[in-house]
Order: C-alpha cells, then sequence, then structure tokens
C-alpha cells in the first residue's frame, strides 16, 4: 500500500527554511506535482530585515499554487496581482510562456508572528505549457468546499475528490486536500487516481501498520483504499492525480523540453521577463553556472 516514505529536507530560502518534499530522487513526481515544499513553521519578531522577502523571479510551464495555515504573504505579479493571502487561501499563479513574481512578508514585518504554509508547484499539460500566464485568489467559501465531521475537518484546495470541485482553475485531473484530524479520528482516502500521496505537516497518523511522523510523505500504490487514524491532532496534506508525462526542471522553470527551458534562461538573462517592474527591480539573478539538469522527471 505505501510504496515510499519521503523525509522532508530542510532548506534554507535567505531568512527561513522551508521543508523540501518533492522532486525527491526515487519518486520526482506525484501526478503533476512536480514540486513541495513546506514554508515553515517559522516565527518571525518585527522588524525583520527585507532580505527575508523573496526577490521577483520567473517561471514557465507551470501553475504555482500557495496555501497558508499561518501568517500572510504579499503576492506581486508581472500580470498586475498585488494581493496578501492569509490563513485557508489559495494563490493560483499559471505561469505558462512566462511570469515574473515576488513574495514578501510585510504584515509578519510589521507585527511578528508566525509562518507556516505549503507551496506547490503543477507541471502544464503539453499542449497548454504555453498557454497566456494569469492568476486567480481564492478566499474560501464555496470555492473551496469544506467538511466536517467525526472528529475531521477538510478543505479542497485544487481539483475533484470526495465528491466535490475546488473552483481553482487546474488543467489536469488532480486533488489537493486540507485534513485537520483530532487524536483517533479516522479518515480514508479512496482508490480514485492513480498517483495519490500523503503529507503530515503536524502531528503523527497510521497508515497500513505504519506511523507516519510530522514532515514525512506517504506515496501510496494505486488501486487500494488507504484508511489514517491519527495519533495525536494531526494536519496532513492529500495531493496527486493523474501523470502527464515527463518534465525537465531547471532553476524556476518546468518544461517538456530542454530546449525551451534554455531560452527561458536566455530571456531571463535578457531582460525580457522582467517588465513590468516589480520591487524596484531587486530581482533575483540566474545561477551562471547552474547544476548539469537532471532527467526528465517522471
Amino acid at each position: 500500500m505505501i510504496d515510499l516514505v519521503i523525509d522532508a529536507r530542510r532548506r534554507d530560502i535567505g531568512g527561513f527554511e522551508v521543508g523540501r518534499v518533492l522532486p525527491f530522487a526515487k519518486h520526482r513526481m506525484v501526478g503533476p506535482f512536480v514540486f513541495l515544499d513546506h514554508m515553515g513553521p517559522a516565527s518571525f519578531q518585527p522588524g525583520f530585515p527585507k532580505s527575508v522577502d523573496v526577490r521577483p523571479h520567473p517561471h514557465i510551464g507551470l501553475s504555482t499554487l500557495t496555501y497558508l495555515f499561518d501568517g500572510a504573504i504579499t503576492h506581486k505579479d508581472s500580470v498586475g496581482s498585488d494581493i496578501e493571502i492569509l490563513p485557508g487561501e489559495v494563490n493560483w499563479m499559471t505561469a505558462g510562456s512566462g511570469i515574473t513574481h515576488s513574495e514578501r512578508f510585510e504584515t509578519l514585518r510589521h507585527d511578528g508572528g508566525l509562518m507556516d504554509g505549503m507551496q506547490a508547484w503543477i507541471a502544464l499539460p503539453t499542449e497548454l505549457e504555453e498557454i497566456a500566464p494569469s492568476f486567480t485568489h481564492h478566499a474560501g467559501g464555496e470555492d473551496l468546499p469544506f467538511y466536517e465531521g467525526g472528529g475531521m475537518k477538510a478543505r479542497l484546495i485544487a481539483g475533484e475528490a470526495f465528491g466535490a470541485k475546488s473552483k481553482v482553475p487546474v488543467y489536469s485531473p488532480l486533488f489537493y486536500v486540507h485534513w485537520e484530524l483530532a487524536a483517533g479520528a479516522k479518515a480514508v482516502l479512496p482508490a480514485e487516481y492513480p498517483e495519490r500521496a500523503a503529507y503530515v505537516s503536524s502531528g503523527r497518523v497510521e497508515v497500513a501498520g505504519r506511523v507516519l511522523e510530522t514532515a514525512q510523505m506517504a506515496v501510496f500504490a494505486p488501486g487500494e483504499t488507504v484508511v489514517f487514524e491519527a495519533l495525536e491532532p494531526s494536519v496532513v496534506m492529500l495531493l496527486g492525480g493523474e501523470p502527464i508525462g515527463p518534465r525537465f526542471i531547471e532553476w524556476n522553470f518546468v518544461s517538456t523540453s530542454k530546449e525551451r527551458i534554455d531560452q527561458a534562461k536566455a530571456d531571463w538573462r535578457a531582460g525580457r521577463m522582467k517588465l513590468p517592474d516589480l520591487d524596484n527591480g531587486e530581482f533575483i539573478p540566474l545561477p551562471e553556472d547552474p547544476a548539469p539538469p537532471a532527467p526528465p522527471m517522471s
């Protein structure tokens, strides 16, 4: 039932640490999900430096999904978006042919507090890799179906699952769900999609006789219902969907084509992806000597 357990690897991104879950050497994608980070949890005191902010940087060939448990992030991008995301909300940004964005911690800098959330990259289907860039914000309510009962709170963040459909505009069959489980609560993940995984953001759960700890993700074999039991109050993120085929990933770019990634790198170095100006031009430079690209992910 459990094919693999992945431990999140801590990464310093210039002011606080994230737990990098995907990509992983032995299992690089789950459905269309090519990247999964647990942002924090990290506590901030008021007045921390602006260097903690994520400066403007580009993407192609994917959608990014930001979802918060605690804290606040101000998102700004090259299609004109400028909005603060709060806990329980979704920022869905589709890069397509190319977008530049920044993420700033203005409220936390003023007030201090906890930052805790998830960021996922979701590869676009091959025929939609060059779609026009776009952005939508979803503040919960009817956009993100919610269920409560039996010691469980569940929110459908994106896609379709459990007979519900999120209004986040996804481009391929997928699901992304936030569970909050009370101690002793049981919950079931059906065999609806061929690729499925569960990440324990906090707490401990038992699955198929195995205990999953905080910051661990289980990847499940297809075709079997999965039963969870919370051993203590726990937060679990469910994700997966239909596989979409191999992808190259280098720096912030995802594509079916290595040549397309090389073009995006050249565009970024030449300044062709930087307008309109964001954050006074303080852009993240492309590494001059990036590591050799990995084989396409699948």
